[in-house]
């Protein structure tokens, strides 16, 4: 029997109770520092997903996420990135809110230098949207530009479970392959937040790929490789924009969505998600960190320092190292 409640009693954006970052007192997030320094970063999107879905699908599927691993492992979440980048498209249709490349990556950043500075130095960027070529940018000029220890993990939830997500043929438990706001999310989404969800609206939409098959593989990289080598970022003008072809906003059958359909992989995505945290605890417990030399070059001194952080003596906070983050 599944240890995870599915779906969930609800949400924690809104309580006090001790998941949420910025729902915690100073006082609290001091004694949770001493336990337990990983923080969750949901990263999510506001993109129609047609009728029956709400706009902010991407997101609370990761908060949801998210919250029960807090539970589980006592880790903390901050409150999650709304807004997100979008692939070449997804240009122009409407409700869905558009951040340029260069933006999301600065501000992501910013956000990995404030937690950072806060004491929050192993984090988890847990993606629920189709913007998997842009957070690796993200995190990897936070390592070039500041050089300071840390272990930030980009989790793009779906390449975790991928057999969860294919269709009947494929050996998973959908009828249709995972695209878009389709029978596969629209399931995932009833059995992690029902209540945002009115199934009686759910739509069913075609489109037809510019590319021929055996090229670009399906949302999730679900497909097995052999069908579809190529993630379906990598590449433009092989998928029509979804304005023109699918102004429904769903791209394939939500019609056909169950939860029970998903209840599998939710189960697997969580498990994976705690041993994870689990693991990365139980290597660097609260305050340790991998050693300075084998992370960065910059002088040992500098490093103590901002490690120190500013409220302590000899201490400095991280932007003596480089602003803007």
């Amino acid at each position: 029997m599944s240890k995870w409640q599915i779906p969930p009693d609800g949400g924690h954006m809104e309580s006090a109770s001790g998941i949420y970052y910025q729902n915690m007192t100073l006082k609290e997030i001091n004694d949770r520092l001493e336990t337990n320094d990983l923080i969750i970063i949901p990263i999510g999107s506001t993109e129609n997903h047609g009728l029956g879905q709400n706009p902010g699908e991407d997101t609370f599927l990761v908060t949801r996420q998210a919250e029960q691993i807090a539970k589980a492992t006592g880790c903390t979440v901050a409150q999650p990135i709304w807004y997100g980048s979008h692939p070449n498209h997804h240009l122009g249709m409407p409700h869905s809110i558009i951040i340029p490349e260069e933006t999301f990556v600065a501000y992501l950043r910013a956000v990995m230098a404030g937690f950072w500075n806060a004491g929050f130095r192993k984090m988890i960027l847990l993606n629920g949207h189709g913007q998997d070529y842009v957070i690796p940018t993200a995190m990897h000029q936070f390592g070039k530009k500041y050089q300071v220890p840390s272990i930030i993990i980009n989790v793009n939830w779906w390449f975790v479970i991928p057999e969860h997500l294919r269709d009947k043929v494929h050996g998973g438990p959908f009828e249709t392959p995972f695209v878009h706001g389709d029978e596969c999310e629209a399931s995932f989404s009833m059995a992690l937040f029902p209540e945002f969800i009115q199934s009686e609206y759910f739509e069913s939409a075609k489109f037809e790929p510019l590319m021929p098959p055996g090229h670009i593989n399906k949302s999730g990289s679900a497909l097995p490789r052999e069908e579809g080598p190529l993630p379906f970022w990598q590449q433009v003008g092989g998928s029509p924009l979804e304005v023109v072809s699918t102004p429904e906003g769903t791209v394939g059958d939500a019609t056909l969505a169950d939860p029970e359909k998903a209840r599998g992989g939710v189960n697997a995505i969580l498990d994976y998600l705690e041993r994870l945290v689990n693991d990365i605890m139980e290597k660097y417990p609260a305050g340790v960190l991998p050693p300075i030399d084998q992370l960065s070059m910059r002088p040992k001194e500098d490093v103590e320092a901002v490690m120190k952080g500013p409220f302590e003596e000899g201490g400095r906070h991280i932007y003596t190292l480089a602003y803007p983050p």
